[in-house]
């Protein structure tokens, strides 16, 4: 996930850093607490877990306003990040086609917004924007109506019962899951790129890691956590790894194309929010579906 003019300078890992090219040590102790924040804030109220939420889709909108001025783009944030968080909850408490119409809704509110800014570059802005809104907060809003799966009604304190939280729960472990596996065999024993013009760090035996660790993880647990059938957890598996890989290949591609290395540097040891949203944000709405209709 790291780039520069030169493919060897790009692969050198610096000084105190990993083979990866991260810095470990913040890397490790950034991630931990994200996923602490989450956990505790799922476990201890489901609408708190979806003012994270909310808080990520503004953040992530800011920082691609950020990286697409690079090219000089200009996404207006304001309305993105109104018609975002709305489209979440919308998601949440009314549903998939309640989401589908905020996301109409949104998009022709950004597009009247920016008429205020005259014709010059209408079209790139309007363009860039409403890839924004579908890239961001349409495809989180998936989080949310995973989470409704277990019923909207707020209630505070522990819940395991409640299978919405499980289901994000194991979405998340998923696509961890993918990512550290595909880490760790890269790390070990990575040779063959996959995308050298993309990600020249992200190898074919990175990737065989990443699928046997999804794999795993998801017929257990598909099969422990949520009571399904093991070959839902197979394909759930299979369908993470795969998606999960063509989100940070996307990513890179959206990142190079932009000429910036990381969309901002609000996480240490890790870049930007959407560096390590890429992964989750395109493996939502495929588990969404593969579990509302052969689990659930």
């Amino acid at each position: 996930m790291t780039k520069s003019s030169t493919p060897a300078a790009a692969d050198a890992p610096k000084s105190g850093h990993g083979r990866a090219g991260r810095d470990l040590r913040a890397a490790i102790i950034s991630g931990v607490t994200l996923v602490a924040l989450i956990l505790l804030s799922l476990f201890f109220w489901k609408t708190a877990f979806l003012l994270v939420v909310a808080v990520a889709v503004v953040v992530a909108v800011w920082e691609l306003h950020r990286g697409l001025g690079a090219k000089g783009i200009n996404i207006p944030e304001q309305p993105l990040m109104l018609g975002g968080v709305t489209m979440l909850f919308v998601a949440y408490f009314w549903g998939a086609p309640a989401l589908v119409a905020a996301t109409a809704v949104s998009a022709l509110g950004v597009m009247l917004w920016l008429l205020r800014r005259g014709v010059d570059g209408y079209v790139q802005n309007v363009t860039a924007a409403v890839f924004t809104l579908v890239y961001v907060p349409f495809l989180v809003s998936f989080v949310a109506l995973l989470l409704a799966e277990g019923g909207t009604t707020p209630e505070f304190g522990l819940d395991f019962d409640d299978v919405g939280v499980r289901a994000v729960i194991v979405f998340i472990a998923l696509t961890v899951a993918s990512d550290t596996g595909g880490y760790v065999a890269g790390v070990l024993f990575g040779k063959h790129p996959m995308a050298p013009v993309v990600s020249p760090k992200k190898s074919w035996e990175g990737f065989a890691g990443s699928l046997v660790a999804c794999v795993a993880a998801g017929v257990a647990l598909v099969s422990l956590f949520l009571h399904g059938d093991w070959w839902v957890g197979v394909l759930l598996g299979l369908v993470v790894v795969v998606m999960a890989t063509l989100g940070d290949l996307c990513e890179s591609v959206m990142k190079r194309d932009l000429g910036i290395k990381d969309m901002s540097q609000i996480i240490p040891g890790h870049g930007g929010l959407m560096d390590r949203l890429d992964s989750l944000v395109a493996t939502v709405a495929p588990t969404w579906l593969v579990l509302h209709y052969l689990v659930f």
